[in-house]
C-alpha cells in the first residue's frame, strides 16, 4: 500500500469537503450512496458533487464496491491518507512529507518535517489488515460479519490508542519519542537519531545495554503496562554521540498499540515473551545468556553483576502506578464494541508475531487488501461484475463530462439511458 500524494496539491476545498463526506457516511453505509454525500457535503449543488464524486474516483481516492446494487462509493486507503495528511496541514503540524524510511508489519513509516521546526519528524500510518490477512487467515470470518468497523477504522482506533500510550509514557520519564499529533489513522512523532536494534553488530557496553532493557520491561509492568511486541524491530540504539550516557540509556522504545495490562488474562506469557526476545537477541549477537547467581546480592538490575539473570512476571512485578487504568488498556477492563473489534485485530497481531511469517513485499500487501473487498464475491458472478463495473464508468464518464440530467431509479440510483 504506496502512499502517493501527487494529486494531493490539486485538491480543491470542495474535493476534501466531499472526500469527508464519503468518510462520514460510511460510519453507517458500507456503501454511501451519492444523495448522502451530497447531504452530507453540503455543496450549493447536486451538479458540484458529482464533479468532485468523479475527480476523486478518478484518482482512486473512493471507489465503488463490486456488484453494487445501488450507486455509491466507499473511501480508499489513499483517500484515508489524504484526509489525515491534509488535517496536520491545516493545524500547521505537518509542512512536508519526505521519504518512506520504513516498512513495519502494520505500519509504513515516512520522515516528514513541520512547520515550526527545523528537525525532521517522522510520521507514522497505521495499515491493520496487512499482518492478519497475510499470517491470519481466520480474521476473515470476522471481516465477514463485521457491521460499524473496516480495516481504515480499526487503524484509526490503533493510531489514537498509540498516541495515548506515547503521550503518558512520555510524561512519566520512559524512553519513547515524543508524539507530537496524530490525525486518523497517523502519528507524527519524533525522529530518532539511531538505528533499529536488530543492525546492532557491536556494543561498547552490551551487558548494561541487556539489563536496561530488561529493566524497562520490568519498569513498563510495574506502571501497569506490557509491550507484547518488545524486540529488536521495536527498539532504537541511539548514535553513540548523540547522546549523554550519564543520564540516558542509549535506546527509545517504539510500537506500542499492542500493549495490554498487566491484569490481561496472558499477561505472564506477553511478559515472558518480551523477556525471551531480548534473551535471544543477545545470544545470537553477543553469545550472552546470563543464568541466575546466587553469590551476587544486587537485584536492581539483570545479567553479570546480579543475582538473577532475566526478570520473572511473578517474582519481578510489583504495580507502583496505573497507567493501564488511565489509557484503558486491554485486559484492565471489558471495552466497548469498537474496542472489542480493535482488540481482536490487534490479537491478530500478537499471536502473528510468533509466528515469524513476518516478511512480505508491497505488491503482496495490495492484493491482501484487495482480497477485502471481494468477500461478497464468487466465481458465477464475475461475469455480471464486468457488466455493472462498464456501466459505472460510463456513469463516471457521464458525470466527469458534466452531464446532469442523468435520470434516476426509485432507489436514486444513476441509470443509462438505453
Amino acid at each position: 500500500m504506496k502512499l502517493d500524494t501527487t494529486h494531493m496539491r490539486y485538491l480543491t476545498a470542495d474535493d476534501f469537503r466531499v472526500l469527508n463526506a464519503v468518510e462520514i457516511g460510511s460510519k453507517n453505509h458500507e456503501l454511501v450512496p451519492t444523495k448522502i454525500i451530497h447531504s452530507i457535503g453540503g455543496l450549493r449543488s447536486a451538479s458540484t458533487t458529482n464533479r468532485c464524486i468523479a475527480d476523486l474516483a478518478k484518482l482512486s481516492l473512493i471507489s465503488k464496491l463490486r456488484n453494487a446494487s445501488y450507486d455509491g462509493y466507499r473511501i480508499t486507503y489513499n483517500g484515508y491518507d489524504y484526509l489525515a495528511l491534509n488535517a496536520m496541514y491545516m493545524k500547521k503540524t505537518l509542512r512536508t512529507l519526505n521519504t518512506q524510511i520504513g516498512v513495519g508489519k502494520e505500519s509504513d513509516i515516512y520522515s516528514c518535517t513541520s512547520p515550526k521546526v527545523k528537525d525532521s519528524r517522522v510520521l507514522k500510518i497505521h495499515r491493520l489488515g496487512r499482518t492478519s490477512f497475510r499470517t491470519v487467515r481466520n480474521n476473515r470470518d470476522y471481516l465477514k460479519n463485521k457491521q460499524t468497523s473496516s480495516w481504515m477504522y480499526l487503524s484509526r482506533l490503533a493510531a489514537e490508542k498509540e498516541y495515548e500510550f506515547m503521550n503518558i509514557l512520555y510524561s512519566n520519564g520512559f524512553a519513547v519519542p515524543i508524539p507530537y499529533d496524530y490525525s486518523r489513522h497517523c502519528i507524527m512523532m519524533e525522529r530518532i537519531e539511531g538505528f533499529t536494534m536488530r543492525q546492532l553488530k557491536d556494543h561498547y557496553q552490551y551487558k548494561k545495554l541487556y539489563s536496561d532493557l530488561m529493566k524497562f520491561i520490568v519498569k513498563l509492568a510495574n506502571h501497569g503496562l506490557i509491550h507484547c511486541d518488545f524486540n529488536e524491530f521495536n527498539i532504537m540504539i541511539k548514535e553513540r554521540d548523540s547522546y549523554d550516557p550519564k543520564t540516558d540509556d542509549g535506546f527509545v522504545v517504539i510500537d506500542f498499540p499492542q500493549c495490554v495490562s498487566i491484569n490481561h488474562t496472558d499477561a505472564a506469557f506477553y511478559f515472558k515473551r518480551d523477556v525471551e526476545c531480548i534473551r535471544k537477541f543477545f545470544k545470537k549477537v553477543f553469545n550472552y545468556a546470563p543464568e541466575l547467581d546466587k553469590s551476587m546480592l544486587d537485584t536492581d538490575g539483570y545479567g553479570d553483576g546480579f543475582r538473577y539473570g532475566y526478570p520473572e512476571f511473578e517474582r519481578d512485578v510489583k504495580r507502583e502506578a496505573e497507567l493501564d487504568v488511565e489509557v484503558k488498556a486491554s485486559g484492565y477492563r471489558k471495552g466497548k464494541k469498537n474496542d472489542d473489534e480493535l482488540e481482536s485485530a490487534l490479537s491478530g497481531m500478537r499471536n502473528a508475531d510468533n509466528e515469524g511469517d513476518l516478511e512480505f513485499d508491497e505488491e503482496e500487501s495490495d492484493e491482501d487488501y484487495d482480497d477485502e473487498e471481494d468477500l461478497s464475491e464468487s466465481e458465477e458472478e464475475e461475469e455480471e461484475e464486468e457488466d455493472h463495473e462498464e456501466e459505472n464508468e460510463r456513469i463516471i464518464e457521464a458525470l466527469s463530462a458534466g452531464v446532469t440530467d442523468l435520470k434516476m431509479d426509485k432507489l436514486g440510483n444513476y441509470i443509462l439511458a438505453e
